[in-house]
C-alpha cells in the first residue's frame, strides 16, 4: 500500500549516470511507499538503455506534475530549466541533483544521492520562489492590433540577432522611455537566478537571488552608453528592433524561441508565478558561489581572528 505521495521524477536519459541515478532514485521512493511518476518518453527511453522501473506511474507532459509533492531533476541546469516548465504552472517545487558541469541551480551532487532521497522521503527541506519574467511579443510593433506571442522565463529573455553576418539594432526602452540605441549582437534581460547564467557570461554582476530586480545586459554593444543595469521589479523593460534592419530572435532560457521580424517589440516584466526550489541546505549564497566557481578563499580569517 502506498502512502498517496508521489513524486515526478525527470532525468536527462541521454546520460549513463541519469540512468543509474534513475534507478537508485526509483528504488529508494518506492520502498519507501511513495509512487514515482515518469513521463513515458522518459519510461520508454530508460527501457531501450536497459533500465525497465515497475512500479512507475506514467503520465503525460500536460498534468505530470498536478498532486505531486516534488519534481525530482536528474541532470544538470538544462534539465532543470525543461521542468520548470512542467512544475511552475502546478505549483509544485523543483529539486534538482546535478549531472552536469556547474549545475547552479541543482541543489544537490550525484555522490550526495541517497542522502538526498533521505530527505525527500522526511519532508526535510525547505522551499524557497523565484522571480521570473513575463515576456510579451508585438510581431508588427506595439500597434499591431493581432494579440501578442506569451512566453515567460526563470533565467532570462534574450534577444539575438537573427543572421549572423549582421548586426542587431534595437532600442532600449524602461517605463514606457527610450534610454539607449543599440549595434549588438543582443540584449540579455535576467533574473537574478539568472544573473548567474547567460548573463554572467555576458559581463553581467551576480545578483543575490532575494534580491527584486531586472537586469539588462548588452552583448558587445557598439555604443557609448552599454553598461549592465539593474532595474526595480516593478519597471517595465522593452526592446524594439529597428524597422528596417536586420531581424532578429528572441530566446526565453535557451528552450523557448520566437522569431522577431525588423519592427518587432518585446516587452518583459515580473511574473506573477514564481518557480519554487527545494533547498536541503541552508548554506548562503555566497557560500554557493564559491563551491559552483571554485573561487579561491584561502587567506580567510574570518570575524573570530579580529577577536570578535
Amino acid at each position: 500500500m502506498t502512502s498517496g505521495r508521489s513524486v515526478l521524477l525527470l532525468a536527462h536519459t541521454g546520460r549513463p549516470a541519469a540512468v543509474r541515478s534513475a534507478q537508485l532514485v526509483h528504488e529508494s521512493l518506492s520502498r519507501a511507499g511513495l509512487t514515482v511518476r515518469m513521463l513515458k518518453n522518459e519510461v520508454e527511453e530508460l527501457a531501450v538503455e536497459g533500465c525497465e522501473l515497475s512500479p512507475i506511474e506514467v503520465v503525460a507532459p500536460g498534468e505530470a506534475a498536478e498532486g505531486a509533492e516534488l519534481v525530482m531533476v536528474l541532470g544538470g541546469d538544462g534539465t532543470l530549466l525543461r521542468a520548470a516548465e512542467t512544475a511552475r504552472p502546478a505549483g509544485v517545487p523543483l529539486l534538482g541533483v546535478n549531472l552536469g558541469h556547474v549545475g547552479f541551480l541543482a541543489e544537490a551532487e550525484r555522490e550526495d544521492l541517497g542522502e538526498t532521497v533521505r530527505s525527500v522521503v522526511d519532508r526535510d527541506y525547505d522551499v524557497e520562489e523565484r522571480m521570473t519574467l513575463d515576456v510579451a511579443v508585438f510581431n508588427g510593433g506595439r500597434g499591431d492590433s493581432a494579440p501578442p506571442v506569451r512566453t515567460w522565463a526563470l533565467n532570462d529573455a534574450t534577444l539575438e540577432k537573427g543572421e549572423a553576418r549582421r548586426i542587431l539594432e534595437t532600442v532600449l526602452e524602461i517605463d514606457g522611455r527610450p534610454l539607449s540605441r543599440w549595434a549588438c549582437d543582443g540584449v540579455v534581460c535576467a533574473t537574478p537566478t539568472g544573473s548567474t547564467a547567460h548573463a554572467f557570461s555576458a559581463g553581467g554582476p551576480v545578483v543575490w537571488p532575494d534580491v527584486e530586480a531586472l537586469l539588462v545586459v548588452p552583448i558587445s554593444a557598439h555604443a557609448l552608453f552599454a553598461r549592465p543595469m539593474v532595474v526595480g521589479p516593478r519597471a517595465t523593460v522593452a526592446l524594439e528592433v529597428v524597422p528596417n534592419t536586420a531581424p532578429g530572435v528572441l530566446w526565453c532560457d535557451g528552450r523557448r524561441m520566437v522569431e522577431l521580424p525588423a519592427g518587432a517589440r518585446i516587452e518583459i516584466t515580473r511574473a506573477d508565478t514564481p518557480v519554487r526550489l527545494a533547498r536541503l541546505h541552508r548554506a548562503p549564497f555566497t557560500d554557493r558561489l564559491v563551491a559552483k566557481f571554485g573561487l579561491p578563499v584561502a587567506g580567510w580569517r574570518g570575524r573570530g581572528e579580529h577577536g570578535r
